[in-house]
């Protein structure tokens, strides 16, 4: 038996997704420190949540060439995502800081209304579609989780190196 879920029963996730980002985005214009050599391990973890979930819960046919297709898709737009960010380094120090921009929270909202607007398309569906969605999605975020820390890490090394030079 489907049950129609409730009209208003998207009320509560967009509050909660709006106080979290209200909450990010206040305190958006301070500087972080960056270090380089930790931006590995968010990729790292989800590359093994992403391996244990396509191991017990293969894809089929079509649906490895539409999970590699969204990997490639995250992949692009996570090295968008990750020259969004600013990042500067100190010259006397070379200690790098990163500050979060506008573009990349927005960035993240675009990625969670897609969301929310697949896995709507997924209900007129049934549980293949949900898997091939679900699949995807994980694709796509290992994609973008790792090519934005890529991105970063590439131009946060290039900065520091260059700083180095300049300083003598």
């Amino acid at each position: 038996m489907h049950t129609q879920p409730a009209p208003y029963s998207w009320i509560i996730p967009v509050i909660v997704i709006a106080i979290v980002m209200a909450l990010r985005w206040r305190g958006m214009g301070r500087a972080r420190r960056l270090r380089l050599e930790y931006l590995w391990v968010v990729p790292a973890l989800y590359l093994a949540l992403a391996g244990l979930l396509f191991a017990t819960m293969t894809p089929h046919g079509l649906g490895w060439l539409w999970s590699a297709l969204a990997l490639v898709v995250g992949a692009v737009a996570g090295w968008q995502r990750g020259k969004t960010m600013k990042i500067e380094v100190d010259p006397e120090t070379h200690a790098l800081n990163q500050t979060a921009s506008p573009a990349a929270m927005l960035f993240i909202l675009a990625i969670i209304a897609v969301r929310y607007a697949l896995r709507e398309a997924a209900s007129f569906g049934g549980a293949d579609v949900v898997a091939l969605a679900t699949d995807c999605l994980v694709a796509f975020a290992l994609g973008l989780l790792s090519m934005t820390r890529l991105e970063m890490y590439l131009r946060g090394s290039r900065m520091v190196a260059e700083a180095r030079i300049a300083k003598g």
